[in-house]
């Protein structure tokens, strides 16, 4: 079965590319993240979940103010490792993606979580954070691994699960929660946010890869 990792092109330091754009998916074109993020200089950024620093750092070279949360210790030293080397600012900060409490409300122009809320089961819980967090009308864009691409086996195109499955794959970093994208699309409305983009990998593979949301907060 598939031991689904979060998607990153960095090496072990999380910048061994020059790039400054943020990779949405190992199936999906560069620029996405412009076109879904807009204009990030001068703003305030939120890379949920950032592994490697990959993320974070192409928002810095941007312009933005990042900051990173991310649980482990071993990602933590590589995203500072991956700032310093490419010469611009990340605040990171090691704790858990549902336990936002220390970051102030309405402190941020835009939330960013590249395939890290796969291992949450409960993603309601993170988006009732990542509203308090946003400012009003402002953006969370996520990639989550899609949920066809959890029926098969990796590389076959063989069902071997059903598509409303909620039984976790993997373990450990590979832990992966299955989540549909209607029960996606309901957690956050449910949390106040308006979905306002949804987007399939365009692959030449049988089934899609990732997934990628855009939902904006509405309400205080």
């Amino acid at each position: 079965m598939h031991e689904w990792t979060r998607y990153t092109t960095a090496g072990p330091t999380g910048a061994s590319r020059p790039d400054d754009f943020v990779e949405l998916g190992p199936d999906h074109t560069d620029g996405l993240d412009r076109r879904l993020l807009g204009e990030v200089n001068g703003l305030r950024v939120l890379d949920l979940g950032c592994g490697a620093g990959r993320s974070s750092v192409a928002l810095a070279r941007q312009g933005a103010r990042v900051v990173a949360i991310e649980a482990e210790q071993i990602e933590i030293d590589r995203v500072r490792t991956a700032a310093d080397i490419a010469e611009v600012h990340v605040e990171v900060h090691q704790g858990d993606l549902a336990e936002l409490a220390f970051l102030p409300a309405d402190s941020f122009d835009a939330i960013v979580a590249v395939h890290s809320l796969a291992a949450i089961e409960n993603i309601g819980r993170v988006f009732r954070q990542a509203h308090r967090l946003l400012r009003i009308d402002r953006p969370i864009v996520m990639t989550l691994p899609h949920p066809a691409a959890l029926m098969t086996d990796d590389g076959s195109t063989e069902l071997v699960r059903n598509y409303g499955s909620d039984a976790p794959l993997g373990e450990g970093e590979h832990l992966t929660y299955p989540h549909t994208i209607g029960d996606v699309f309901t957690q956050l409305t449910r949390a106040n946010f308006r979905v306002d983009t949804i987007i399939e990998s365009a692959s030449d593979t049988a089934v899609p890869k990732s997934v990628v949301f855009r939902a904006r907060k509405t309400g205080s």
